[in-house]
């Protein structure tokens, strides 16, 4: 269906109609026939006798490429398109598990064990050592908590790379083993 005059260019910035103002293009149909190279005018005429739009496609090709067809119904497919693309995406779960340097090692076995639980649900854990005050001044001891952590859940996860400090945290990815 013919587009309305104020509606001829679209917040995407496709050409449309009357706004393509280009001495000549490369025509084809829907449908698949060509109608070769043409004028502007010639190939707004056709799209108007078949009651669709005239698009711009390819406006840096020599000449440029437009295409006939119902714009209205090409927009609605290609959303429809992306949208079954985001529901087949996989979205990754990260659950946050933060220590600290001066934990006693009951409460390391605590959340050793709820990781695992996340792990073999499927999700990604992010374990977390605060360092508190002077604890800044020595970043290895929570690199050493990380690392005795590691020894813990290495059975049932993948490490994403070693602990890295970052600001007051040192931080580990651990993810589900394939």
């Amino acid at each position: 269906m013919r587009r309305d005059n104020n509606l001829r260019k679209k917040k995407d910035d496709t050409l449309l109609n009357e706004n393509i103002r280009l001495p000549e293009v490369r025509c084809t149909s829907d449908d698949g026939t060509s109608h070769g190279i043409i004028s502007s005018a010639e190939a707004l005429a056709i799209a108007n006798d078949e009651g669709l739009d005239l698009v711009l496609i390819s406006p840096n090709a020599k000449p440029p490429v437009c295409k006939i067809m119902d714009y209205g119904k090409f927009k609605y497919e290609q959303e429809k398109k992306k949208k079954e693309a985001r529901k087949n995406q996989k979205k990754i779960d990260v659950k946050e598990i933060k220590f600290s340097v001066k934990i006693a090692q009951n409460d390391i076995d605590y959340k050793v064990k709820h990781s695992r639980e996340f792990l073999a649900a499927g999700k990604h854990v992010k374990m977390r050592v605060f360092l508190k005050g002077r604890e800044m001044a020595h970043p290895q001891s929570g690199v050493e908590i990380l690392e005795q952590i590691w020894k813990l859940v290495e059975d049932v996860a993948d490490r994403d790379g070693k602990p890295k400090l970052d600001g007051r945290y040192v931080n580990m990815l651990v993810v589900p083993k394939k």
